[in-house]
C-alpha cells in the first residue's frame, strides 16, 4: 500500500511522514483528511490536474476523506503566478461559474459523492481585520522571501504587492480550518503547502505532511501543461481531439506521459518504455497512450473510433478521403455570398484569435478544395460543397 501511495510522488515532507500519518490514523481508528486546494481561475481541468487527482483517488479508495477546497476567497484576491507579476483577480461571478465547472469535471477522476467540497470564503470572509493581523503575525517576511519567485522578483527590483505576500498565509490557514493531515499539490505548490504546515504548528495542531506530484509537461514538451499556454489535453476534450493532441507530443515526452497520464500497471508501463528503447516506431506507442487516456475519460469504444478517425484523417494522405464536418452556410453567414478568408476561418474556429488565423493562412496551413490559400485578405465566394482544411486536424465542408 505504501509503495502505491508513494508511486510517482516527487516530494514528501517530512520524508517518513506518510508512514507516520497512516500509523496515527490506524491507532486513532479514523480516516486521514487529505486536502487539495484550487483557485478556480480557469474553467477547464486537464491531464496535468489529473496527476494529482489520481493520487487523491488512491487515498479515497483506501477509505480516507478527501477535502477539496475551492479558493472562492483567494481567487478574488489574485495569487502570485510564479512569474514576474500577480494573477488578475476574478469577480465573484467568475469564481462561482468556474468552481461549478471544476466540480463537475472532478467526477471524471474521483468519487465526488464521497468527497467533501468546501469554499474558503466560508471562513476567510468572516475574519475581521484584527484577526487577519494576528494571522499575519505568525509568519515573518524572511520566511515569505524563501518563496523562489518572491526572492527573484525582490532581487530584480520587480514589484511585489502586499496582497501577494498575504496569499500563501491565507491558503495555509485553510489547512488549519479543516485540520488537514496531508496536503497535496504540484511541485509548484510546495511553498504554499509548507505554509499550511507551519500555521498548524502555531495553532498547536499536528502538522500536515506534504505530498507534491511532478508537473506534467504540455504538448510543446517544454512548459508545464497550462491552459494559458494552449498546450493542454483537457479532461472534457472530445475523443478525436484527445487522440490528435496526444499524437502531437514530442517523442521526448512519451515516458512522462506513460508514467503520469495512463493507468497501465507498472509492468505494462515498463514494457512500453522497453519497446521504445528497442527501436519501435514511437507513433505506435503514442497510439496506445492516446487510447488509454480516452478510455479513462470516455470509454474504450470511443477510443477505438478515435484511433480509426486519426488513421483516416492523418495517415491517409488523400484530401478527398478525409472526414469533413458539415456546416450549413446559412447558419454562419446568412444572406452572404462571399467573405474574407480570415473571417471565414475565424467563424469556423472561433476559439482561435484572428492573429493566429492570419499567421496560419500566411504559412500555408489552410486549404480550400485542396488548394492552399496564403492571402488572409482574399475573399471567398460560397459554393456548395466547399471543403476547407484548417491546420492539421480540422476539416469542414460548407453546404
Amino acid at each position: 500500500m505504501i509503495h502505491t501511495l508513494k508511486e510517482n510522488v516527487e516530494i514528501i515532507l517530512p520524508e517518513n511522514g506518510l508512514e507516520q500519518k497512516l500509523k496515527q490514523a490506524e491507532e486513532e481508528n479514523r480516516k486521514l483528511i487529505i486536502k487539495l486546494g484550487f483557485d478556480p481561475t480557469a474553467p477547464d481541468l486537464h491531464l496535468g490536474h489529473a496527476v494529482v487527482l489520481k493520487k487523491l483517488k488512491q487515498f479515497q479508495d483506501l477509505g480516507h476523506q478527501i477535502i477539496i477546497i475551492v479558493g472562492s476567497f483567494t481567487a478574488r484576491i489574485g495569487d502570485p503566478t510564479g512569474k514576474n507579476k500577480a494573477r488578475k483577480p476574478l469577480s465573484k461571478e467568475e469564481v462561482q461559474h468556474n468552481a461549478e465547472t471544476y466540480i463537475n469535471q472532478l467526477s471524471k477522476v474521483i468519487d465526488v459523492e464521497k468527497t467533501k467540497i468546501v469554499f474558503n470564503s466560508d471562513w476567510l470572509d468572516s475574519l475581521n481585520f484584527s484577526e487577519v493581523i494576528q494571522l499575519m503575525s505568525k509568519v515573518t517576511v524572511a520566511q515569505l522571501m524563501h518563496r523562489n519567485d518572491f526572492n527573484k522578483r525582490f532581487s530584480e527590483n520587480s514589484p511585489i504587492a502586499m496582497h501577494e505576500l498575504v496569499y500563501p498565509i491565507l491558503q495555509g490557514f485553510d489547512s488549519v480550518k479543516i485540520e488537514a493531515d496531508i496536503e497535496m499539490g504540484g511541485t509548484d505548490q510546495l511553498f504554499n503547502c509548507t505554509m499550511g504546515r507551519q500555521l498548524q504548528e502555531t495553532h498547536q495542531m499536528s502538522p500536515q505532511i506534504i505530498m507534491c506530484m511532478p508537473l506534467l509537461k504540455g504538448l510543446d514538451g517544454k512548459e508545464k501543461m497550462s491552459k494559458s499556454l494552449n498546450n493542454i489535453v483537457g479532461l472534457t476534450d472530445e475523443p478525436n481531439e484527445m487522440f490528435g493532441k496526444t499524437m502531437s507530443i514530442p517523442d521526448s515526452l512519451i515516458d512522462e506521459f506513460i508514467d503520469l497520464t495512463t493507468d497501465f500497471s507498472n509492468a505494462e508501463k515498463q514494457n512500453l518504455k522497453l519497446r521504445i528503447t528497442d527501436g519501435e516506431n514511437p507513433m505506435n506507442i503514442k497510439k496506445i497512450i492516446a487510447k488509454n487516456i480516452i478510455s479513462q475519460y470516455h470509454n474504450e469504444e470511443l477510443a477505438e473510433l478515435a484511433e480509426q478517425f486519426f488513421i483516416n484523417q492523418f495517415q491517409n494522405k488523400n484530401f478527398e478521403e478525409k472526414v469533413f464536418e458539415p456546416i450549413a452556410i446559412e447558419s454562419l453567414f446568412p444572406n452572404q455570398s462571399k467573405i474574407s478568408m480570415i473571417e471565414l476561418c475565424h467563424q469556423l474556429k472561433n476559439n482561435k484569435s484572428k492573429s493566429f488565423i492570419r499567421r496560419l493562412i500566411e504559412s500555408g496551413g489552410i486549404q480550400i478544395n485542396n488548394v492552399k490559400i496564403t492571402d488572409s485578405n482574399a475573399e471567398i465566394e460560397f459554393l456548395k460543397l466547399t471543403k476547407i482544411k484548417i491546420g492539421k486536424r480540422d476539416f469542414f465542408e460548407l453546404f
